[in-house]
């Protein structure tokens, strides 16, 4: 049976992230995936980078800002390596705050300019916006770069057939099977997303938490320029005129349908902000299954079997933490000390 240095399970873009920096080691990658790779939360995500402390919780805050930081190098080397570019976006968020929290925020993130001249298109309103210079990225095309820059290393793939059981053989790590083999390595990480939970033998409390989104063609290319977010919606634009509209928070189980109803109501959301993309024209709608835990933070590092580690449950923000997940992740593995302290994401925390 052919062995790699590690097994990655899961090819969203936490697994191909640390794929990829496990490669740079010197290490051989074989990463497993139960579908087509990138396709499941990654594919299906909005692409924010809001490392803002409101969206947050506060463990994660020193990891989303230093992974927000390393965006523009992470995007260059991915378009670098894959010869494929990369929509990353600088112009910032227009945050619409709960009406509590207006006062105590307004004057630390104020405006740069009238609201009338950032965005014409917006309906007017009593109600100002604050401004995070937050970047954004279109989350297909940063996964397929890493798909080809994963390649283009030499990393191996497994694809459309899952990841079932970890064997354990002399109390260490040593075999994944899946549904039709099995693969071996001394090293395997868990990076399954909403899914990580049912590899044996530890289940991971993840759970699918559905968010259904869609895409439409503004009427004009540059009608809206910021990202924009409030508690009923979120508009995130594209450079080629696209713009999404997102998301709901749902509890469903592992359906990925739409519902009519539903993406109207975002639809009416975003036409209440910006009436002009009533003449829209709608590209497609869909949904993903992010990948939640019982307290809202991922979970990281190596299991109670030595060998095993896991690196999901980045719920709402696997985009963002990307960058950095792949690089403390790859020190974990590797024996050196993580740059973060890890312990509040340690998958000991839900043993009993």
């Amino acid at each position: 049976m052919k062995s790699w240095d590690t097994i990655i399970i899961g090819a969203g873009i936490i697994g191909l992230s640390l794929a990829i920096e496990l490669r740079k080691a010197g290490m051989s990658v074989l990463v497993i995936e139960k579908g087509e790779p990138g396709r499941e939360a990654s594919w299906a995500a909005g692409g924010m980078l809001a490392d803002f402390g409101l969206e947050i919780p506060a463990p994660l805050q020193a990891l989303a800002r230093a992974s927000a930081r390393m965006y523009p190098e992470f995007v260059h080397e991915l378009e670098d390596e894959s010869g494929l570019k990369i929509d990353l976006r600088s112009e910032g968020t227009l945050f619409f705050p709960d009406s509590k929290q207006d006062h105590a925020l307004q004057e630390s993130h104020p405006l740069p300019a009238s609201l009338a001249k950032l965005e014409p298109a917006f309906r007017a309103s009593d109600r100002l916006p604050l401004y995070v210079q937050e970047r954004c990225v279109d989350p297909r095309h940063l996964t397929a770069a890493a798909i080809a820059a994963a390649r283009h290393r030499g990393i191996d793939f497994s694809s459309g057939d899952p990841a079932r059981a970890i064997e354990i053989r002399d109390g260490k790590a040593a075999v994944v099977r899946t549904d039709r083999t099995q693969f071996a390595a001394a090293i395997v990480v868990n990076c399954a997303g909403a899914w990580a939970g049912q590899i044996r033998p530890h289940a991971f409390p993840t759970r699918p938490v559905k968010g259904q989104m869609l895409c439409v063609a503004m009427p004009e290319k540059d009608l809206v320029s910021h990202v924009v977010r409030s508690s009923d919606v979120y508009l995130i634009p594209r450079s080629d005129g696209r713009l999404v509209i997102g998301a709901t928070q749902e509890e469903a189980g592992f359906d990925k349908q739409t519902v009519p109803e539903t993406l109207q109501k975002l639809r009416k959301a975003a036409l209440d902000l910006i009436p002009k993309l009533a003449d829209a024209r709608i590209l497609e709608a869909w949904a993903g299954l992010r990948p939640g835990t019982p307290d809202k933070l991922p979970i990281l590092g190596e299991t109670a079997t030595p060998g095993y580690f896991v690196a999901t449950g980045h719920f709402r923000d696997g985009i963002l933490l990307a960058p950095i997940t792949g690089r403390i992740m790859r020190q974990v593995i590797t024996g050196q000390q993580p740059e973060f302290d890890l312990n509040a994401f340690a998958a000991e925390r839900f043993r009993t």
